[in-house]
């Protein structure tokens, strides 16, 4: 128990520092360590507790790191995977918070991620390669990929009601396979949980009572003693109710945050706001560490440490109550049905998200950024998918191109 502790805590360190891209990259990150590499888990089991993620309110990548903890080293693995995974960011934000208010702006990283963001949509190009070899078992899996991508990236249909239509079409293709004399093969690769009682959870009022003022609040002292004392509370009360309603990915929490934060309790202004969303997508973490922005305005590193604990409480408790389940469920032959349409599913929202991010990392303002960005895409995918490089060497890789390119005055 003690080494596989050790060697989760040292991956998920490793991942948490070096994972920029968002939750699919991290996922696929998540998916290259700890399947492909290391045959922690198969790849049904980790399509299985991607569904559970994905479903479950709070961030996916996280929980999806702390369902790997979960099913090498219990409990205690969930806790050890998910506090590493999360660490290196955390202390990201907080310097990169302190950093902003201190000199007030957030650093320049073009060149940086100029390089960085084509890897990062190799990264889950790849991983949507390896999981259509697992998720596709009939011919039809093809129409629940189709149909979930198009949902997902035109309709922008949530992803739990993706997964629950895709869920009812596996259990019809399950019926009329057995009707028509051969059954439902293959193995299952994702699970759901009920909707509407997460879903009312969304809807829960999140504000709680303080003392603050319309004046918005000053910046504290870099630890916040002098205000942990007041503030605590409400940072808890706070980040624990929203982080029981982050649905359908970090980025939906925004639009909460902006309204209570600046409208409701003042804390911090709209351009403030805005600029610890920025820091929130440079770190390599969640984008829910914004949390821990709001939390350093509000308390210094004290208020950090308060306002991401709670925001990532509700990830842990869910994940480590709802993974004995899922693994008790998994072996009903009706559930077995249903996540045969679910993870065709899975495959086809990933595959959506990929879009704005491949916007992102290639469609640049000069035609030479253009073509150099696809060129380090291609060569990552190639890298990725026919030498198995590791996803921790390619990411500071393409950094370093970026900004090699940035230096030559290309960018």
């Amino acid at each position: 128990m003690a080494s596989r502790l050790t060697e989760l805590s040292r991956l998920f360190l490793r991942l948490g520092a070096v994972g920029f891209g968002g939750p699919q990259a991290h996922i696929a990150m998540q998916n290259d360590e700890a399947v492909s590499r290391r045959g922690w888990l198969t790849p049904e089991e980790f399509a299985q507790g991607l569904a559970v993620c994905e479903m479950l309110p709070g961030p996916a990548s996280t929980q999806m790191g702390i369902y790997i903890g979960y099913v090498r080293a219990g409990a205690i693995g969930a806790l050890a995977a998910g506090l590493s995974f999360i660490a290196p960011a955390f202390l990201i934000v907080v310097a990169l918070s302190w950093g902003y208010f201190q000199f007030q702006g957030v650093p320049q990283l073009d060149a940086l991620f100029l390089g960085i963001f084509p890897v990062v949509v190799a990264i889950v190009a790849a991983f949507c390669w390896k999981l259509s070899k697992k998720a596709i078992k009939h011919p039809s899996h093809w129409a629940i990929v189709l149909g979930a991508f198009g949902l997902s990236a035109f309709a922008s249909l949530g992803v739990p009601w993706i997964f629950a239509i895709a869920g009812v079409v596996g259990l019809a293709l399950s019926v009329m396979l057995q009707a028509a004399g051969s059954g439902s093969s293959g193995k299952s690769g994702a699970w759901l949980l009920p909707v509407p009682a997460w879903q009312a959870l969304a809807n829960f009022p999140v504000s709680v009572s303080t003392g603050v003022s319309p004046e918005v609040l000053a910046i504290g002292s870099f630890w916040g003693r002098d205000r942990i004392a007041e503030f605590a509370l409400p940072l808890a009360g706070f980040f624990l109710k929203a982080g029981s309603a982050i649905f359908g990915g970090g980025l939906t929490i925004i639009p909460l945050l902006e309204f209570e934060v600046v409208e409701r309790f003042h804390w911090l202004t709209l351009d403030e706001f805005v600029s610890g969303v920025a820091i929130g997508q440079l770190s390599p973490g969640p984008v829910v560490l914004t949390a821990a922005f709001v939390g350093y305005k509000v308390a210094g590193v004290l208020g950090a440490l308060v306002s991401a604990v709670a925001i990532f409480t509700p990830s842990f408790g869910f994940i480590i109550l709802a993974a004995p389940l899922l693994r008790r469920l998994t072996q009903n032959p009706w559930v077995k049905a249903f996540l045969q349409g679910v993870t065709p599913a899975v495959l086809g929202t990933i595959a959506a998200s990929m879009l704005p991010l491949a916007r992102s990392a290639f469609v640049l303002p000069s035609l030479v950024a253009s073509v150099f960005a696809v060129a380090i895409g291609v060569v990552a995918l190639v890298a990725v998918i026919r030498f198995k490089t590791p996803t921790w060497v390619l990411v500071p890789g393409g950094a370093v191109l970026g900004l090699v390119f940035g230096a030559l005055g290309l960018a």
